[in-house]
């Protein structure tokens, strides 16, 4: 059995969960939906060129939900997946999914989306394993922080070999599926990188290094 790992924006879902969730709590009147979007946008595209400091980002997108419990939350979230995330799911990702299972490899999810979206979305994927930013509750309530080492960049990294120490697992032979330039500290640990609709810069690097380039609809 050898892991098979997935990002999740833009490799499994045709779009960026955390966008449309910022999208979705300015339907929710939670942020004047112009001047949220507006800064979210900016945020993304710093994100795009690898630019991000993944810090800046959570710390605007969590603060909506200050005050918020994870229960109000998921309430709102699960319609939210039906609505906005199932229409987007890549065919070829479910069918990569579903080979894998086949396969008997163990699956997971690691991306620097939070938990709150991922785990919904996972559930929905049939996946039960991930890895993901992991938000602050304090009094009952999120905080707007966050919690440990953020899952982006080389934050991948970290937090997945802390799980392959704890689950007693290793790389050897794991695959890992991703979209973006900010995944290849982590594709480059992988026995078998793939990637997925890629940015220019990964697919610049994918065509020198020859791995395998999906174009997944």
């Amino acid at each position: 059995m050898a892991l098979a790992i997935f990002d999740l924006d833009e490799t499994l879902i045709h779009g960026d969960c955390a966008t449309l969730w910022s999208e979705q709590m300015g339907r929710l009147g939670w942020v004047d939906p112009e001047s949220f979007m507006r800064q979210n946008n900016e945020l993304m595209d710093a994100y795009s060129h690898g630019k991000l400091r993944m810090e800046d980002f959570m710390t605007f997108s969590l603060e909506p939900m200050i005050g918020r419990t994870a229960e109000e939350v998921a309430h709102l979230v699960g319609p939210w997946v039906e609505d906005y995330i199932e229409p987007i799911i890549f065919s070829d990702a479910t069918k990569t999914i579903a080979a894998h299972r086949k396969a008997g490899d163990r699956i997971l999810v690691i991306s620097a989306s939070g938990t709150h979206l991922v785990r919904p979305i996972a559930d929905r994927l049939g996946i039960d394993e991930i890895l993901a930013i992991e938000l602050e509750v304090a009094h009952g309530v999120y905080s707007g922080h966050t919690v440990g080492t953020l899952t982006y960049r080389e934050g991948k990294i970290a937090r997945l070999l802390e799980w392959l120490d704890a689950e007693e697992e290793n790389l050897e032979g794991a695959s890992f599926y991703s979209d973006s330039r900010n995944d290849l500290p982590l594709l480059l640990k992988v026995d078998f990188p793939h990637v997925v609709n890629p940015d220019p810069v990964l697919l610049e690097h994918a065509e020198k290094a020859g791995w395998p380039i999906h174009l997944w609809k």
